[in-house]
């Protein structure tokens, strides 16, 4: 019964998520349920939809073994889910060749919760965010921006490409697919206060914000400005924790002095940028130029993070804990 509703509100919200357009008046919202032990686990990966090249398909076998350990109740996709132009249409064999031929372990075989990305919007988007997807693999959902509820921590999921200036205005840049989006002015309001009023409402222990750019980044595409100046100031008044993206095609922790929010970065699912690290900062954690995910593990009092290479190796470790959210312990192998 619970896997019969799940399956119910998941439906509805592709449903509302492919035909709404900027007017929504609220994100839309999913549940899922924790472990009998009151714990939650799962995988983040970004960045990986070519079809099992750039070492797509080892990062994959990896995350199928940390899966099975970890025994995850779903994983997260951070965007850029097909490269390059994301897909073509709703038969467009990039689904399956980018997707259900490579996360084929029985551990990756639960929900996946994925935001698009600059990439995907180059693509017919509305293919992307089309429940018929779920018809050929009911893993898959994908929508423009959301809230996932679960009895220890709040996800809000939030489509962060809008948001880029240069998508709209650099004539030599690629072509994208903004149905749905525009007026752009208020689709941006509209979701700026969607998430504001969603921040407010939740009474979740975590708040954990997800999104495909970055907010503080070392590697090539550095900080995102249109988000760090209109999205990051709503997280911070509302007392996210965590800010999770893609983008760079690396992993990373950020802690800085002007933030209480770790930003973390897993993007490693495919291409990596091999060596394009634009700062050194001591708000720099952790940064690895290669390949890679990242593994969660949750209660109500605690949170820690992995990061894994292509091998299974764990890279770097971090863990904090509530009511003060102390960091309590850290553990690093960094590698420029």
């Amino acid at each position: 019964m619970v896997a019969v509703r799940i399956g119910l509100v998941l439906a509805m919200a592709l449903l509302v998520a492919m035909f709404s357009g900027p007017c929504r008046s609220e994100l839309e919202r999913l549940e899922h349920p924790i472990a009998a032990d009151g714990s939650l686990s799962f995988l983040v990966v970004g960045d990986w939809g070519r079809r099992g090249s750039y070492n797509q398909s080892a990062v994959a076998l990896q995350m199928g073994l940390m899966g099975e350990k970890l025994n995850v109740d779903f994983i997260i996709s951070t965007g850029d889910n097909f490269y390059d132009d994301g897909l073509t249409s709703l038969q467009d064999p990039a689904f399956n060749e980018s997707f259900s031929r490579i996360y084929t372990a029985d551990s990756l075989q639960k929900q996946w919760y994925s935001v698009l990305g600059n990439h995907d919007y180059r693509g017919d988007v509305l293919a992307q965010l089309s429940p018929v997807l779920r018809k050929i693999d009911r893993r898959w959902l994908c929508l423009r921006s959301f809230v996932l509820n679960t009895e220890i921590v709040d996800f809000f999921f939030v489509d962060t490409t809008p948001f880029v200036d240069k998508y709209f205005t650099d004539p030599e840049d690629h072509a994208y697919d903004w149905r749905g989006v525009l007026p752009r002015k208020a689709y941006i309001s509209n979701l700026l206060k969607d998430v504001d009023m969603a921040l407010k409402e939740s009474r979740a222990k975590w708040k954990i914000v997800v999104g495909h750019h970055t907010m503080q980044s070392a590697g090539h595409h550095g900080n995102t400005n249109e988000i760090v100046a209109q999205l990051l100031p709503i997280l911070e008044e509302n007392g996210v924790d965590l800010y999770i993206n893609g983008h760079e095609h690396c992993l990373q922790q950020i802690s800085t002095s002007h933030s209480p929010i770790q930003f973390l970065t897993s993007g490693g699912g495919s291409k990596a940028w091999r060596g394009d690290i634009s700062w050194t900062k001591p708000e720099l954690k952790f940064y690895y130029d290669g390949q890679g995910f990242m593994s969660m593990e949750m209660t109500e009092a605690r949170v820690d993070i992995a990061f894994y290479d292509i091998f299974g190796n764990v890279l770097h470790t971090w863990g904090a804990s509530k009511p003060s959210f102390s960091v309590t312990g850290e553990n690093s192998r960094t590698v420029y």
